[in-house]
């Protein structure tokens, strides 16, 4: 054997990295250092559509009423794979749907069905998800038949849709535009549990007061999409359940009327899974070996029968007739006495002490053979709870009413991550606006922006303020469900216009200088208000020695009170601003991760981050004035200074107290700025100094601008979905 031979008989030849089974990545050995992965969700490398598909312009060759025949006839098409219960697939579609919107949640807009992560992990293997991985199988002909012209997220919702017209409903409406993501989503937080449905303790302050469960949570345990349905942590107690369903679904955007029509509505059809041993199941789709090809939860005793599908534990239907939309549901509820008992699969369930065997469901798969209804611990919560009891009983008096309400609620579940109607497409997107979708009515766009300028630059506002206030009009805005931003000009209204981060003070003085302009020259005051950012950043371009047009677009109209539902702007209220540089209070988390979760939903990029950051800096728009990161002695213009000084080895960065930093020459040991960890993380994580780096180059300062510019503008037009 040659000397440099090495036997490596027996051993593995990957070297394992994060691109392997481990999941070990080569940042884990550094814990506390931030994560940017968050910033590089979607890579255009992952996509495999390529820069040129436009997902809207394939829907103008969709045959939408052929789609929808198509979808509404498998419903009846049972399949021996995967036997529908009672023949029709509806109850399971309705569930796939509902789970794939019912992970939104308000807090943060994270969540949802708008961009199909149903397919992927984490989501495609949480019990609660259970047995949907067939459900998206099912649909699998029809999806490679339109192909490209519909996406699988707009696909999954339109089966639910679709299986509730085919039940005897009339759905509100639908709206295509959804598009696919091609890789799992590693920005949304679902909680630090290192087990499945581990106890909801967990993840609150005091279970017995669900208001006190961490934000931006809404499901009670880890794996779940609401509320455990055998009761808080498996022990049943309806009034308890009641406080946790009404927390859960208003942190997901829903009243207790919606809640209640939604409960109601969801369980009128379909069964829950329970007919056996659970621990016979194979593993979830994620965890299953490749001959399950995406397969999870396998039942080696299902045999073809629907009978003997196993998911949630518990097992039955909930009404007379599971295959149609009635009032059936309610009449079981309230017309019968109920008891605890044991699914065959162990699980905690409701049934009635007595029943004619005529109310009761028959089997999915032998009508000759009928079973008892059930009712879940979420269920009775909807008979036990007062204010549940009584909107229930105004369904049970109105089945229209019921119809109507619910219908409203299912479109708001499965739409309110797509944000306003001008994203909506499609023959079925209803005429009414609802105030949830946040509305802006079309602003005028044939006035003369020229002047409008000229009459900014001619106000006794300075580029800071000019700046500020059209970033903190525009920062709101949130990819992940699309709303906030400048567009509608809210921030002159109720909740904003108070808002600290906002300051209150100079945002009147702002407002009230440039009111008169919009009026003058025919624009809407949002339009006013992003120029007005655009002539600042102008000004502090020409003072750096550039001459670089900020681009604009008109077209913002402005929104009123009765179009702005207050209550639900509350969570858009920014605690913290790296961009400004302000906290709100001292958090658990770092204000760098802060920083990176706020540029993640503004939907940046790293770089874009970072140019922001450091044009927010000299151009002086810190909260309050603070001088803080403020690296250079020519505030106010548009200079590289951040980066060439925090790069300047001739520094060195002293901690002081309360979390502020002083930099002082290295030589002289003389003071020259202070700084916040938000600052100096700029230049200690090897990542952003690489930007920071790039950007302090002597031949980078005009490349400093024009990509402040391009990031800008971004920013300002987020919410502008007029112009796609």
């Amino acid at each position: 054997m040659d000397g440099n031979d090495v036997n490596t008989s027996g051993k593995c030849p990957v070297m394992h990295g994060g691109m392997t089974h481990t999941g070990v990545s080569v940042t884990d050995w550094w814990p506390d250092s931030p994560n940017f992965d968050i910033l590089h969700q979607h890579d255009t490398k992952t996509d495999p559509m390529g820069p040129d598909f436009d997902y809207r312009e394939e829907l103008k060759k969709l045959d939408v009423e052929a789609l929808k025949e198509d979808v509404k006839a498998l419903m009846t098409e049972s399949q021996d794979w995967w036997p529908a219960d009672w023949g029709h697939y509806g109850g399971l579609m309705i569930r796939m749907a509902w789970h794939a919107a019912g992970s939104y949640r308000l807090a943060d807009g994270r969540g949802g069905a708008g961009t199909g992560n149903l397919r992927f992990a984490p989501l495609n293997s949480w019990p609660d998800n259970g047995n949907l991985d067939k459900a998206r199988r099912l649909l699998w002909p029809i999806k490679r038949k339109y192909g490209n012209k519909v996406s699988w997220a707009d696909l999954l919702i339109l089966a639910g849709n679709m299986a509730y017209e085919s039940m005897g409903l009339k759905p509100f409406g639908f709206s295509f535009g959804r598009e696919d993501i091609w890789h799992p989503e590693k920005d949304t937080y679902w909680g630090a549990e290192k087990e499945w449905l581990a106890p909801s303790d967990e993840r609150y302050e005091d279970v017995g007061e669900p208001g006190t469960m961490q934000n931006p949570l809404a499901a009670v345990q880890m794996g779940l999409i609401y509320v455990n349905p055998e009761g808080v942590n498996g022990q049943p107690d309806p009034l308890k359940t009641a406080e946790q369903v009404r927390e859960t679904f208003a942190r997901m955007a829903m009243n207790d009327e919606e809640t209640a029509a939604l409960t109601v509505g969801g369980h009128t059809v379909g069964k829950c899974h329970g007919a056996g041993d659970a621990s016979t199941l194979g593993a979830e789709p994620e965890g299953a070996d490749v001959e399950a090809q995406g397969f999870g939860w396998l039942n080696p005793n299902l045999g073809g029968s629907a009978n003997k599908a196993i998911t949630s534990g518990i097992e039955g239907a909930w009404t007379t007739h599971p295959t149609k939309f009635d009032n059936g549901y309610l009449e079981m509820l309230f017309n019968h006495e109920w008891e605890l008992k044991k699914s065959p699969a162990g699980a905690n369930q409701w049934e009635p002490v007595d029943i004619k065997e005529e109310d009761k469901p028959v089997d999915p798969t032998d009508p000759s053979i009928r079973r008892n209804p059930i009712m879940t611990d979420a269920d009775m919560a909807m008979k036990m709870d007062p204010k549940y009891r009584a909107i229930c009983e105004k369904f049970m008096a109105d089945e229209d009413y019921l119809r109507d309400t619910f219908a409203r609620a299912w479109f708001k579940l499965t739409h309110r991550d797509m944000g306003p109607k001008a994203r909506y497409v499609g023959p079925d997107v209803p005429d009414e606006d609802l105030i949830w979708q946040d509305p802006v009515p079309a602003g005028p766009t044939n006035y003369d922006i020229g002047k409008a300028k000229r009459l900014i630059a001619e106000t006794d506002l300075s580029t800071s303020e000019m700046v500020a206030t059209a970033w903190d009009s525009a920062r709101t805005y949130r990819g992940s469900d699309m709303r906030g931003g400048a567009n509608g000009a809210r921030i002159r209204l109720a909740p904003q216009k108070g808002w600290v981060g906002n300051e209150p003070e100079r945002l009147t003085k702002v407002l009230d200088a440039l009111q008169p302009v919009a009026d003058a020259v025919g624009a809407s005051l949002a339009d006013i208000i992003v120029l007005a950012g655009n002539v600042g950043v102008e000004r502090a371009i020409a003072d750096a020695g550039f001459d670089v047009a900020v681009p604009f677009m008109p077209g913002r109209g402005d929104a009123s009170e009765e179009m702005t539902d207050a209550d639900s702007f509350d969570v858009l209220e920014p605690l913290a601003d790296g961009f400004r540089n302000w906290l709100k209070d001292d958090y658990i988390v770092s204000p760098e991760e802060l920083l990176l979760d706020r540029a993640q939903l503004m939907g940046l990029t790293a770089p874009e981050m970072t140019v922001l950051v450091g044009g927010m800096r000299v151009m002086g728009t810190n909260h309050g004035g603070t001088k803080h990161g403020v690296l250079t002695d020519r505030e106010g213009a548009l200079t590289n200074d951040f980066f060439v000084n925090l790069t300047d080895m001739g520094y060195k960065w002293v901690p002081g107290e309360t979390d502020t930093y002083t930099i002082e020459d290295r030589k002289s040991g003389e003071p020259r700025w202070t700084a916040k960890r938000v600052d100096l993380v700029f230049g200690s994580n090897s990542i952003l100094r690489a930007y920071a780096e790039l950007y302090a180059q002597d031949d980078n300062s005009g490349k400093f601008v024009e990509d402040f510019v391009a990031a800008w503008t971004k920013v300002m037009n987020a919410d502008r979905f007029d112009l796609a």
